[in-house]
């Protein structure tokens, strides 16, 4: 079977609902500006998808600067990668602005996070190296450790104990091949909203040699006294080696960043493939981004608010008796029970009936039987938000029990 007969057949575990949930479920389309409240299938709706978590994306001052540096540079300029031709002085003064706010002595720009916290975990490994991982870390990081081409290990999730036996084994390896160890999770894990134990594993530091890696996205200008991070929030900033953060959640942006001291950072800056052999930044966005930075420290007012509303609705959630896992982040999964047709059946109801837009998860990406609803709540969200949301889960909680979103097919609004 050739490769094009394969993929008509094999459409993938995504795939495979393309004609029956695109446009909806899948690919959907939203309109408006980026807020609390936006156009969905031509309504409005509370939305609870967008990882704006500071309200920073239409911020006036943000937008303004933005506006201005599109019409002062063009979206072009600099040309070419960094190393070549694309280098300039704002350039490597967000880098030293990234690098304070987060504690670390250099940081380094890459294009996107995705992009780049791949081609940082290649960078840093060789394969006499061994790397040792959570089980739940974003597909970015399980990505980057498939371009390694030494020994790795999964452990399991926010399992210390998981962790210090692969350690044992990763060491040893590491130890018979001239290596060294790496060990990555993350600051706060996006689905299910638990921080990473960066406690506990640096703790570990004082019995293994090890390089820890942190990605912090989720975590980033939301947790911490200063912002700086779930590091900073478990008071082991100084622990993370190499730390990862993307301007596509707090700030509003495109673009992300690595930090740690100056011999990683210079290593990262001449050896990271991605960045080397792709153009550099454009300048808007690093304008724009040092704007954002600078609202983050002088405005902590956003920061406040978006924690009044994490507290509101997480607090209201629980007391209406939802199962929220054990998030103590931002993100707020809540888990129902039922099947992938009562799943899209009720969330068809969440968005056509009730006027709520938030992230569905199943199977496979969770154990069947399992429905989770993740909300990601913003400094934007209101009070009313809020209650009309939590009145709209005790409804659906409701009909899913009594078994009225239980149906044979899963129905597409949107090919209607």
């Amino acid at each position: 079977m050739n490769i094009e007969e394969r993929i008509k057949v094999n459409k993938g575990p995504l795939g495979q609902y393309a004609e029956s949930a695109e446009g909806y479920y899948i690919f959907p389309k939203l309109t408006g500006e980026l807020g609390n409240r936006m156009q969905f299938g031509g309504k409005e709706v509370i939305m609870w998808s967008i990882n704006d978590y500071l309200g920073l994306a239409n911020h006036p001052e943000v937008r303004a600067i933005d506006a201005q540096a599109s019409a002062d540079w063009g979206l072009a300029y600099p040309m070419g990668s960094r190393m070549m031709s694309g280098n300039t002085d704002l350039h490597g003064e967000l880098e030293v602005q990234l690098a304070d706010f987060v504690k670390k002595e250099g940081a380094v720009l890459v294009n996107f996070g995705y992009q780049g916290i791949m081609s940082a975990i290649d960078c840093l490994l060789t394969r006499r190296d061994v790397v040792v991982y959570d089980k739940n870390c974003h597909a970015c990081i399980v990505d980057g450790v498939r371009l390694h081409s030494g020994k790795r290990f999964t452990f399991l999730h926010n399992d210390i104990e998981s962790l210090e036996k692969h350690l044992e084994a990763a060491t040893n390896i590491a130890k018979d091949q001239d290596g060294g160890v790496m060990v990555i999770s993350e600051g706060v894990f996006g689905m299910q909203g638990d921080q990473g134990k960066l406690k506990e594993i640096a703790k570990l530091k004082t019995k293994y040699d090890f390089m820890l890696m942190v990605d912090d996205a989720h975590g980033f200008a939301t947790l911490g006294a200063t912002g700086a991070g779930a590091g900073e929030e478990q008071g082991v900033q100084d622990s993370i080696d190499v730390y990862f953060a993307t301007f596509a959640k707090s700030m509003g942006s495109i673009g992300a960043f690595l930090a740690g001291n100056k011999d990683i950072v210079r290593f990262l800056k001449y050896n990271m493939r991605s960045q080397i052999f792709a153009k550099s930044m454009p300048i808007t966005q690093v304008i724009g981004n040092i704007k954002r930075l600078e609202l983050l420290r002088t405005q902590p007012k956003h920061k406040a608010k978006l924690w009044d509303n994490v507290n509101a609705i997480q607090k209201g959630l629980k007391a209406a008796g939802f199962n929220l896992g054990n998030t103590n982040s931002c993100v707020t999964p809540v888990f129902l029970q039922g099947s992938v047709e009562e799943a899209t059946s009720l969330v068809m109801d969440l968005r056509q009936n009730h006027s709520i837009f938030c992230s569905i998860v199943v199977y496979p990406v969770i154990p069947k039987g399992m429905i989770l609803l993740r909300l990601i709540p913003t400094a934007s969200h209101t009070t009313e938000d809020i209650d009309q949301t939590i009145k709209a889960f005790s409804n659906i909680r409701s009909k899913l029990s009594e078994g009225a979103y239980r149906k044979n097919t899963i129905e597409n609004p949107a090919m209607a």
